[in-house]
């Protein structure tokens, strides 16, 4: 059981990354491409999107959970747009927890919707402007960065610490989405998750291009509660190892551990594998919220193993007070200066100023 990002792709580039430098090449050039030539459609609210440089979990999610959180105590009415990846669902529709399970949305989808109003779309800015009918002033699109359909008033790129951008190449040869230098240019802040050096190129690089750096790590409410506790570990998600990392903080002690490929569909003999062997070893069972709404939209075994398992939650916690208000902050004050340029643009187009 291993991530469905290769191995190698998180290591010091290999002969299998430079063998696959061609397709690399051709793969980052379309993608730059696509960066600086896609249509940016505004539409009529303030929009931060919260991507990643690279394929994986670099705490996207987290983030955009922190941020709607910190737009609700500065009165907005934040919503999220979401692709719904894996999801079957395959029109634009806002998700209804009564209604819909990961396997209709997908399961960052199902965690968003707890706690703002959600939205998924294969279409993006179809799905922006649903969430205006549901009343959202502010938008937060999870993930999106590269496909830019709508035009985002602050892009704020997250980097995991432990992993940076691994290898440094462009998919297939590497986790890169595109060449790491033409997404900073699009960028408006960088967001260091975590210990570690691995993201210390993209620090250089961002600082480099003059855009803010902040550091945050992930905390555990209530920690206490799970020390000394004996636990089988799994986890379906982009980093499973930052999972155990932030689960062993807690003076946790894990005694075995299992790694899925992200947004993984547990079947029944995994499921009982991973039950078989708690019940011999008398341990008790964790995962991750992610991994917990994909379990309870299944059924039978599923719903079993849900009902076992404990979730550890985690929350984004900066370095520095007040950031995501200023973020928040400098997303609507870009909002209203396009939106005034676009008044100004109408008003000349109608050859006065548009009063009578």
């Amino acid at each position: 059981m291993v991530s469905e990002a290769p191995p190698f792709w998180w290591s010091e580039p290999d002969w299998r990354a430079w063998a696959l430098y061609p397709l690399s090449w051709l793969y980052g050039s379309v993608a730059r491409t696509r960066l600086e030539r896609a249509p940016r459609v505004p539409i009529d609210a303030p929009v931060i999107c919260v991507g990643n440089f690279t394929v994986g979990g670099a705490g996207k999610t987290p983030t955009a959970l922190a941020l709607a959180e910190a737009a609700f105590a500065a009165g907005h009415k934040p919503g999220f747009l979401s692709r719904g990846y894996r999801g079957s669902l395959r029109t634009t529709a806002l998700v209804d927890p009564a209604r819909h399970n990961a396997r209709d949305v997908g399961d960052e989808p199902m965690l968003l919707a707890a706690k703002a109003p959600t939205v998924v779309s294969p279409d993006r800015l179809q799905g922006a402007r649903q969430l205006l009918t549901e009343g959202a002033d502010l938008i937060i699109m999870d993930d999106g960065f590269q496909s830019a359909s709508v035009r985002f008033d602050y892009a704020l790129l997250v980097v995991d610490a432990d992993r940076g951008i691994g290898n440094g190449h462009v998919i297939p040869g590497g986790p890169l989405r595109a060449p790491m230098l033409d997404q900073m240019r699009h960028a408006t802040s960088l967001l260091v998750i975590g210990e570690g050096t691995a993201a210390d190129e993209v620090i250089r690089s961002a600082g480099r291009a003059a855009k803010p750096i902040f550091r945050g790590r992930f905390g555990v409410p209530g920690a206490g509660r799970f020390k000394d506790r004996r636990f089988l570990a799994f986890a379906a998600i982009g980093n499973p190892n930052k999972f155990f990392e932030t689960l062993e903080t807690t003076g946790a002690q894990i005694v075995e551990r299992r790694s899925f490929g992200d947004h993984h569909m547990f079947t029944n003999d995994e499921i009982s594998e991973l039950l078989d062997l708690a019940q011999k070893q008398n341990l008790e069972i964790i995962t991750t919220g992610k991994d917990m709404v994909r379990l309870t939209s299944g059924h039978g075994q599923s719903q079993e193993l849900a009902r076992k398992a404990d979730v550890l939650e985690v929350e984004l916690r900066l370095e520095q007070q007040d950031v995501l208000k200023k973020m928040i902050d400098q997303a609507v004050i870009a909002f209203k200066k396009r939106d005034l340029a676009a008044s100004t643009r109408r008003d000349s187009g109608s050859g006065g100023s548009g009063k009578t």
